[in-house]
């Protein structure tokens, strides 16, 4: 059984959901589970073509901020169970995590902070993502199979952004931030993307300043992660870079069971 995966950050579901080029894409996927992050409403505000839409299960969790954050995810799989947030009430107001559990994995649909201006928000980004480690951790040692997706809001590598010593000390390429990336990797976890394609250039994330996109002056901010236990279910990972609609492209994952 293959099943087929699609993560984006769509900068605004209300916003997207006006462009034809969005409308070309999801008219024309054929992917089982599509997470959407910076979906920016409230469930109720969700655009009535989308919101209407037959075949999917669809999920959101959103911030207490009006406008704000925010993530949904469709599936023509119906979930065992779906869980919003991290269990922890001072990390959950933004309505950046989706839980949710099918038959042969989890999936985390993570909407990540931004370590903000100078860093201002790098302890609360840190703070989240440790206890997101726990559990994940935790879910691996009791034999779980783990899908992390999402925009990670940090580019790893060097490799992972167009000019690596222009962004040092810049929000998302932050020390603290690519370490906890090394702790995700240590821990026994996988960026996918990685096991097809180690080359340079390959970006998820695109300022709209300075004809950043027509450039590829780029960042590589959004994956997908599983246990290293599911290597040998990875079948494919790719960056659907030719997709517009948003500052951020959509990221694949095939699995085979």
């Amino acid at each position: 059984m293959s099943i087929k995966l699609v993560s984006w950050n769509v900068n605004g579901i209300r916003a997207v959901s006006k462009k034809d080029e969005f409308w070309d894409w999801f008219d024309n996927t054929d992917a089982d589970i599509i997470s959407f992050q910076e979906v920016r409403a409230t469930q109720k505000q969700i655009p009535k073509k989308l919101a209407e839409i037959e075949g999917f299960h669809k999920c959101f969790n959103e911030a207490e901020k009006k406008g704000y954050s925010g993530v949904g995810t469709y599936s023509k799989i119906d979930p065992i169970s779906v869980t919003k947030g991290l269990g922890v009430d001072e990390l959950d107001s933004e309505g950046r995590v989706l839980k949710i559990e099918y038959p042969n994995f989890i999936l985390f649909n993570i909407y990540f902070p931004n370590s903000g201006q100078d860093g201002k928000r790098l302890d609360f980004k840190i703070d989240f993502c440790n206890e997101l480690l726990k559990q994940l951790v935790s879910l691996k040692n009791e034999g779980k199979n783990v899908v992390i997706t999402g925009d990670y809001n940090i580019a790893h590598h060097p490799i992972d952004v167009y000019n690596p010593k222009n962004c040092e000390g810049k929000s998302g390429y932050l020390p603290e931030e690519r370490d906890w990336l090394d702790q995700l990797e240590e821990a026994g976890f996988v960026d996918t993307f990685r096991m097809f394609d180690e080359g340079e250039g390959n970006f998820t994330w695109w300022s709209y300043r300075f004809k950043a996109r027509e450039r590829n002056s780029g960042w590589r901010l959004d994956y997908f992660y599983v246990n290293e236990e599911m290597k040998n279910n990875v079948k494919s990972a790719s960056i659907l870079a030719d997709i517009y609609g948003s500052d951020h492209c959509p990221v694949t994952l095939e699995l085979e069971f």
